[in-house]
């Protein structure tokens, strides 16, 4: 069973992002964090980053120095096969609803988070299932550490 791993913001923007606990997922965010970057972060189809703890692993084996929250996604997700995310899908984390919009685009922003600053590893279109994802919030909602994480 898939369920939140770390819920990441950062009051001042940017990242690393910290866990809390427990935040809420709004039509425009999450609440907490802020996003420095508006052009490229935020908003109604980027509401919410997700990634993968699993993901996360797999690439610490590769010796690149990731962590939840290091490459500024909000919720970090484990259990989920995340090969197998889509634009469209809609998931229910908590008592919130987020639908799927797109891969995240990786940035020169999260380069510490990675060996030698290849901030690429984790882009889509070079490496097909390592991306993070961007959602918008169908039903506002409270999410919390540990919480169900449901593929609807």
């Amino acid at each position: 069973m898939a369920s939140v791993f770390s819920i990441n913001v950062n009051k001042n923007g940017g990242v690393p992002k910290n866990s809390i606990d427990k935040t809420f997922i709004g039509k425009y965010g999450v609440k907490g964090d802020k996003q420095n970057d508006l052009v490229n972060h935020g908003g109604k189809d980027r509401a919410v980053c997700l990634y993968s703890l699993e993901i996360i692993h797999l690439l610490q084996k590769e010796e690149h120095p990731i962590f939840a929250g290091s490459t500024g996604e909000n919720i970090t997700i484990k259990g989920l096969d995340w090969k197998s995310m889509n634009p469209g899908q809609k998931i229910s984390i908590g008592n919130a609803v987020i639908k799927l919009t797109r891969p995240t685009p990786p940035c020169k922003t999260i380069k510490d988070s990675f060996k030698d600053n290849y901030f690429n590893r984790i882009s889509e279109k070079i490496y097909p299932g390592y991306s993070r994802w961007y959602a918008m919030v169908i039903k506002e909602g409270w999410v919390s550490k540990n919480d169900k994480v449901v593929i609807n």
